[in-house]
């Protein structure tokens, strides 16, 4: 089975590919950095293959490169390679393939195989077929919704959360009432237009939910259902429903107009549905749900929180400083949040202490989840690092607001973090006996003097910023690490059950050959050509880790650690010695590499043809680049002219043009040599023990930076 770019293919088949004429789109709920690596890795894999390819982005600074009628109309697929809603409507009749943003990266080529038969958008059965495609790794619908409604809310939870703690800080000043700024004075005209910003966030965050899920007709009730959220007065209750709930009403509106418009109505009615009809009537639903069912419960909590709480200020001061913290972190503006809040504002002038609790806890939020984006910059967008500076800044001033973004991407993980650490800065607050004499939190109460215990205050919400932050990114750390292994077992399984599918049809063909016929076209083991196809087809190190994982890395990781007969450290079960490492390559181009490298092995005794292990590695490279990215090449050979496997590794300081298709200059170089013997599972087992540690960013700026050739091995001796 051939690739449209293997130069072993037949002609006609090279033309046919290049006749082909696709259209991308990509999109991530920031839109910023994943939305255009996918673009260009879809883009340069087009062009590898001779395929004519538009790419239109859906970025943070709006759609680029866009897709017109005559695009469309000409393009023989689409691929949506996207982690948020894209409108389908203008590529009806079209084979639509859609997958997530990750998948762009990490598998162009495939998606650029698996377009061309993609069901037909639009077709009877084909938003199913779509859905369930094999291999397709699309987000569900609600994620892509939530997401969606992220991705518009930052820009008002920035820019009102700056713009009031600007004013707050140059034109404010502490009084019993909480920092006041004079009105008719420009800051206080700054304030306000911050304070709008903040108005029309969560009614942004529930509308574009729902129109995310059901169209234009959804905006309205779900941008009502929002404000409805904000604003508390209208259903009777003394605390808004917060965040918690614009994602209620952002998806009841979504899902209610999508089952309106399921409704069978007379020709003469559907011209008005969308404009009128649908609007007016799920905008019904969702505010008097609002009001007349959920309001009422939200009123009840707050009460009764109240309650609660009015009883506990004779207990333990830490108990009741940790269940303020938590409370004021769970939903950061909502009913429970408030009750605590309102609760100690209620306590000024006769227990202050109360305020204290609440005012450590308060900054904990935005400084924490800032703060984790900071220490641990790979798990975040470079939208997200940007937010994670700005609540920061919002979190010295008190306003807690800036961590909601946080929160509503990743709420399993966000939201408990955010309240353990708020526990942790309520209680340390209640145990020092911190008193806050304003209605106000954050250092910058501190800063007007409304604070007494002030180290032990600062203590507090150190230690809540921190335990925030370091919890924040474990839990992510775990769900990712989840994520990808069941995506690893997804794609091994794939693989495997198309190489099964791929040997069926080879049996004609191997029925009566020769021996060697046969062993030309005997497919490998179905997990090792999962592995290779990955990582070699994709160009991708997260590909080659993911799928190589599944093959062998099992095994590598039930081997004990062991120190050679010379005192050296073992790398890769003895494969890789000193004897095989050079500092520095004098080779200036991939073929000089590969036989200085083939060099270094030939050295071991274990080449009989050096000639022959060049020939065999420079035929892989033919067949595609095995420059994997982030300045890595690992360029392997299965041929006899080794009689035991060997691995080599060299560094270049110019870098080596690899044909990465991320562009870098190859600066690590592996080199795998193996027998045919051994060309399936220690093979792989050795390319997968490589990949998964050659993407931590921290060992390749060591294993960069070691100087000399026991410093490299002592580096590479953590590969297992």
């Amino acid at each position: 089975m051939t690739s449209p770019a293997d130069p072993h293919a037949g002609g006609g088949a090279v033309e046919q590919q290049k006749k082909l004429k696709l259209l991308a789109v990509t999109a991530c709920p920031t839109g910023i950095a994943h939305t255009y690596m996918a673009a260009e890795k879809l883009q340069q894999a087009a062009d590898a293959a001779g395929i004519d390819m538009k790419v239109e982005t859906q970025g943070s600074i709006g759609a680029e490169n866009v897709l017109t009628d005559n695009d469309v109309k000409s393009a023989d697929g689409i691929i949506i390679a996207a982690d948020k809603d894209v409108d389908r409507a203008r590529f009806a009749g079209k084979r639509v393939l859609s997958v997530g943003v990750s998948e762009g990266i990490s598998h162009p080529e495939q998606l650029i195989e698996r377009v061309q038969s993609a069901p037909v958008h639009g077709a009877e059965g084909g938003a199913e077929q779509e859905a369930a495609a094999p291999g397709g790794k699309e987000r569900s619908a609600a994620y892509k919704a939530l997401m969606n409604g992220v991705s518009f809310m930052i820009p008002f939870v920035v820019v009102g959360g700056l713009l009031i703690a600007i004013s707050l800080a140059v034109g404010g000043h502490a009084t019993p009432d909480g920092i006041q700024i004079p009105k008719d004075t420009f800051w206080f005209n700054v304030n306000a237009l911050g304070t709008l910003g903040f108005k029309l966030m969560l009614p942004i965050f529930s509308g574009y939910i729902a129109f995310a899920l059901g169209d234009r007709p959804a905006l309205v009730p779900g941008m009502i259902g929002g404000f409805l959220a904000a604003d508390a007065s209208i259903y009777g209750s003394d605390a808004n429903a917060g965040f918690l709930g614009a994602i209620v009403t952002g998806f009841l509106a979504g899902y209610l107009v999508l089952a309106i418009r399921k409704v069978k109505v007379p020709k003469a009615i559907q011209p008005i549905m969308p404009i009128i009809v649908v609007p007016i009537v799920s905008t019904l639903a969702v505010g008097l749900a609002f009001i007349y069912i959920l309001g009422g419960p939200i009123s009840w909590v707050f009460t009764h929180l109240t309650d609660f709480l009015g009883g506990m200020t004779g207990s333990s001061a830490v108990l009741l400083g940790a269940l303020i913290g938590l409370m004021i972190a769970f939903d950061m503006g909502g009913p429970v949040n408030k009750t605590a809040f309102l609760f100690a504002v209620g306590l000024i002038g006769t227990n202050n202490a109360v305020m204290g609790m609440a005012a450590a806890a308060i900054p904990v939020m935005p400084l924490g989840q800032g703060l984790a984006t900071l220490i641990r910059r790979k798990l975040y967008s470079d939208s997200e690092r940007e937010a994670g500076i700005a609540a920061l800044f919002m979190g010295c001033f008190g306003i807690s607001e800036g961590a909601i973004p946080f929160a509503a991407a990743r709420p399993a993980q966000v939201i408990p973090a955010n309240m353990l650490g708020g526990a942790v800065a309520g209680a340390i607050a209640g145990l020092a006996g911190v008193e806050d004499s304003v209605p106000h939190g954050g250092p910058i109460v501190a800063v007007f003097g409304a604070i007494s215990g002030l180290a032990m205050f600062f203590v507090a919400i150190v230690a809540g910023t921190v335990v925030t932050a370091v919890s924040t990114n474990a839990l992510i750390g775990v769900s990712n690490r989840r994520a990808a292994a069941k995506q690893a077992a997804a794609d091994a399984a794939q693989t495997a059950e198309a190489k099964t599918a791929e040997a069926k049809a080879a049996e004609p063909v191997l029925a009566g050959a020769t021996p060697a016929v046969a062993a030309e076209h005997a497919p490998e083991p179905a997990h090792a050509t999962a592995s290779v196809a990955s990582a070699s087809a994709s160009g991708s190190l997260q590909a080659a880790a993911a799928s190589s994982t599944a093959s062998g890395a099992a095994e590598a990781e039930a081997e004990a650690e062991a120190e050679a007969a010379d005192g050296e450290p073992e790398v890769l079960s003895g494969y890789l010695t000193a004897q095989t490492v050079k500092v520095q390559l004098d080779a200036a181009d991939k073929e000089a590499a590969i036989r200085e490298m083939a060099g270094l092995a030939a050295a071991t005794g274990k080449v009989a043809d050096e000639e022959e292990l060049v020939q065999t590695a420079l035929r892989r490279e033919e067949q595609g680049t095995t420059g994997l990215g982030e300045e890595i090449a690992i360029p392997h050979a299965k041929t006899d002219a080794v009689t035991a496997p060997v691995v080599c590794f060299a560094r270049s300081a110019e870098g080596i043009e690899w044909g990465s298709l991320d562009g870098t200059k190859a600066k690590l170089v592996f080199m795998i040599s193996v027998p045919e013997a051994a060309a399936g599972d220690e093979h792989l087992r050795i390319l997968a023990l490589l990949s998964r540690k050659l993407m931590d960013t921290d060992f390749r700026a060591r294993l960069q930076a070691a100087p000399d050739e026991a410093a490299i091995l002592e580096v590479l001796s953590e590969v297992q």
